[in-house]
């Protein structure tokens, strides 16, 4: 089985769903189940099947949950250093046009939260920093078009 790189932060936010998911949702939709068939007729009894619908998605995500944490690889980055760029650094770009700033933390597939500053391993642009250092400049492709960041810091926190 190939193993993933995850964030101790990720993997934590992971195994709380997971448990959420078998402890809280999945008897509660077990419960809207039961009351459901309770209404009668199950062809034309539209909380029946929105509960079973509801049941199908949290046994999907239960099993989807279960082979992720069973894979992944917890990595602190606290525990990294360096000055290049790998899973776990927190990048500080510049984009060479505008002289606008970015700051990224490169995590794993299931840490991303771009509104948080954390970019997954495999998008473009973090695939364009790894294994890169400060001072060195990348160019991205993006739908608008190439764009060229230079690398003003990295750092493990």
């Amino acid at each position: 089985m190939e193993q993933f790189p995850v964030t101790k932060i990720g993997f934590e936010k992971l195994s709380a769903e997971f448990e959420d998911l078998k402890k809280v949702q999945r008897p509660r939709v077990i419960e809207d189940i039961a009351v459901a068939r309770e209404h009668g007729d199950l062809k034309e009894n539209a909380e029946y099947h929105a509960a079973r619908e509801q049941q199908s998605f949290i046994e999907g995500r239960i099993q989807t949950l279960e082979a992720v944490l069973g894979r992944a690889k917890i990595i602190d980055p606290t525990t990294l250093s360096g000055d290049v760029v790998k899973f776990g650094a927190t990048v500080t770009i510049v984009n060479e046009e505008t002289d606008e700033e970015f700051t990224y933390q490169i995590v794993g597939d299931y840490d991303a939260d771009m509104d948080n500053g954390l970019i997954s391993l495999s998008t473009p642009l973090a695939k364009a920093l790894i294994g890169k250092a400060e001072g060195d400049s990348v160019g991205v492709r993006t739908p608008k078009g190439k764009i060229d960041y230079e690398i003003l810091n990295v750092a493990f926190k």
